[in-house]
């Protein structure tokens, strides 16, 4: 658990949060909601350690772990995949060094005291390592690995190789991997796909912990979330229940707020008329003095600004041909690697279509394609009657002229438009005032992708290919786009793994992996249902398969069965028998060696009559135990062959 005890911080003078007190229990798993800007990333900073409050205390258990998974991007570089997660785990790695340290100290050791204390320790190192899972380390490395989305052939490569968002992924798997107490993720889900992200919610879902995590992807919050908690008005609260419900108290709240504004506005009205009505007359100067105060004493109910949201509208477009696109046995390659092979289908008029699967399948390249930015290395794309098509993904943000500022970046995709309009619809864009004069080269990943949708918005396309546009977007601005594109009045191609933000939108799904397209002609709930009724199928088919196996093996297990009891009869008597001769040659064996023991005394081999006797009898006990080591020969082998046949 964490305790959080009188926690302030400020930023530029203003509070992001104040006197802030609250405990995180055991298995707490909590969604950190607010306003951008209110603090959320500050406190997961904090909370990890790695800032220091400006007031009050973060209490945490002692060897209480903190997994902490950052939204800046990660650079790694020098080892390889397998290797890089496998170094991270600090613990696992310095009781294996500690185990070696051990190992070698106790073949010098002479002193029987210290090489007790050495097993001592020793047998502790191998009990943590025991709890650490040191011994299936390497199998839960290439679990955790293979759902993130990396293949066994990425294992040996290089760490500079992989993008930045898979690098993301490489530091979530070594956070996943830690045995944390708690972890902390912001944004995980930016870089993952459809298949990543249900793995990350099944595991997030099973692990016995507590998280804090800061998403704007719906779905994924209230798959792994049983509160949630609120920076708001610089106080943090806690609310139970999933994110669904937090935003539904949100919405009593603020209608709830409006109500009390209202009122507090007419209180407000009543007192200053009172107080410019009375403010010279003597008789009433005590009642307009307490006035006065009471309005300077009195705290304003605010109302959280949401309308610096994005207002997202689509121009009506052109009408289009029935057929907007059609791919025929459309094919392409990047040297021998085939990404789409010998595809065909027809985005009919508005049509609105998503593009899910894992990374790296080629949902991009599709769009691409689509788009006209790459060509096919076979087929045909075929653009249909009076098509205008604009294309919006990560990459093109790059592509933004950097020394332009935001006015002129947009304004050259729409020079007809007049300065005014463009303000207009910048500050739609939550780019206001003076902030419109900045340059390209000093905007946040954020605020470029708002450029880069701004200009989509200024032409006349009717079919609009989008690749991850919410990625860079909070709730309420990806309502606000989500909203547009569902009255979109064109032909839509998405490329989005936010389940909860396509699901008003799509109306046909093309899952994409690796040498397979599927069509899905129906919404994304009904992909889901679907997926979840394959996977299903395959579970029944292995169950059905595993119970087979069962059969096959309970007729195994029964036949051995009846073999050994068959072995049993037979060796029975004859292993009794070898083990009461094995007993008897153990007991003439001793009376041998008394005997012989007996003959070397002076006083017996002196006495001839005494001399005589012992060797009497030493050859009776020699011959019978030669005669009894015969027989247990003769049956040892008899035994061995009857062993042989049930092998």
């Amino acid at each position: 658990m964490i305790d959080l005890i009188n926690l302030s911080e400020q930023f530029t003078g203003d509070y992001l949060f104040y006197n802030v007190s609250l405990r995180i229990n055991s298995d707490d798993k909590i969604a950190l909601v607010g306003s951008n800007g209110a603090g959320k990333s500050t406190l997961l900073n904090i909370i990890s350690g790695k800032r220091e409050p400006d007031n009050g205390t973060v209490r945490i258990p002692k060897k209480y772990r903190i997994g902490y998974l950052p939204q800046e991007l990660v650079n790694m570089r020098g080892s390889e995949l397998f290797t890089e997660v496998k170094e991270s785990l600090e613990e696992v790695n310095k009781l294996q060094r500690r185990d070696e340290e051990l190992q070698g100290a106790l073949q010098n050791v002479a002193d029987e005291k210290t090489r007790d204390e050495i097993l001592l320790e020793l047998g502790e190192v191998h009990h943590k390592l025991i709890d650490e899972g040191f011994y299936k380390t390497d199998a839960e490395i290439k679990k955790v690995l293979a759902g993130l989305g990396f293949s066994e052939s990425d294992f040996q490569k290089p760490t500079e190789e992989f993008s930045g968002g898979w690098q993301m992924r490489i530091e979530l798997a070594k956070i996943l991997l830690a045995n944390n107490n708690c972890i902390l993720l912001d944004e995980p889900t930016n870089h993952l796909d459809i298949d990543s992200l249900q793995w990350l919610i099944q595991f997030l879902q099973n692990f016995k912990g507590e998280l804090l995590i800061v998403s704007h992807d719906r779905y994924f919050i209230n798959k792994v979330t049983n509160k949630t908690l609120e920076i708001y008005n610089n106080k943090v609260n806690f609310y139970k229940g999933s994110f669904d419900d937090y935003l539904q108290f949100k919405e009593e709240r603020k209608k709830r707020l409006i109500e009390e504004k209202k009122q507090q506005q007419r209180e407000i009205a009543q007192t200053e008329k009172f107080i410019e009505r009375f403010r010279y007359k003597n008789t009433k100067a005590k009642q307009v003095q307490s006035r006065v105060k009471q309005l300077e004493k009195m705290e304003r109910i605010e109302i959280p600004d949401e309308e610096n949201k994005i207002t997202l509208r689509f121009p009506n477009p052109p009408r289009s041909g029935s057929v907007p696109i059609e791919l025929k046995n459309v094919s392409k390659s990047y040297g021998e690697n085939r990404v789409i092979n010998n595809f065909s289908f027809q985005f009919e008029r508005n049509d609105k279509v998503a593009f899910l699967g894992p990374n790296g399948a080629g949902k991009s390249t599709l769009a691409k394609l689509i788009a006209g930015i790459i060509d096919a290395n076979g087929g045909e794309v075929k653009i249909g009657h009076n098509v205008q098509i604009s294309y919006y993904a990560q990459e093109v943000t790059d592509n933004l002229n950097f020394e332009e500022t935001i006015l002129e970046a947009v304004g050259a995709a729409a020079p007809e438009h007049t300065e005014g309009n463009l303000r207009s619809l910048l500050g739609s864009f939550l780019f206001t005032g003076d902030s419109v004069n900045k340059k390209i080269k000093v905007l946040s990943g954020g605020e470029k992708s708002r450029v880069a949708l701004c200009k989509i918005m200024l032409t006349k396309a009717n079919v609009i290919v989008l690749d991850e546009p919410t990625n860079h977007l909070d709730f309420d601005s990806k309502k606000i786009l989500q909203s547009a594109l569902v009255h979109f009045e064109g032909t839509l191609v998405i490329v989005s793994h936010d389940v909860e933000f396509l699901r008003p939108v799509a109306n046909k799904i093309l899952e994409i992996r690796p040498n397979k397209i599927t069509a899905f002609l129906g919404d994304v709930d009904y992909y889901l249902y679907k997926r979840n009724e394959a996977e299903k199928n395959l579970a029944e088919e292995a169950k059905n398969k595993k119970s087979e196996n069962i059969s096959s093996k309970k007729e195994m297990k029964r036949l051995e069965a009846e073999k050994r009891q068959k072995r049993f009869t037979e060796t029975k008597e004859i292993k009794a028998e070898v083990e009461r001769l094995e007993t008897e040659i153990e007991s003439l064996e001793k009376k041998k060696e008394n005997l012989e023991n007996e003959l070397a005394k002076e006083k017996n081999f002196s006495d001839p009559a005494k001399a005589k006797e012992l060797n009497r009898q030493y050859e009776v006990v020699k011959e019978k135990l030669n005669a009894t080591v015969d027989l247990w020969s003769e049956l040892s082998e008899r035994l061995e062959e009857i062993e042989k046949r049930y092998r």
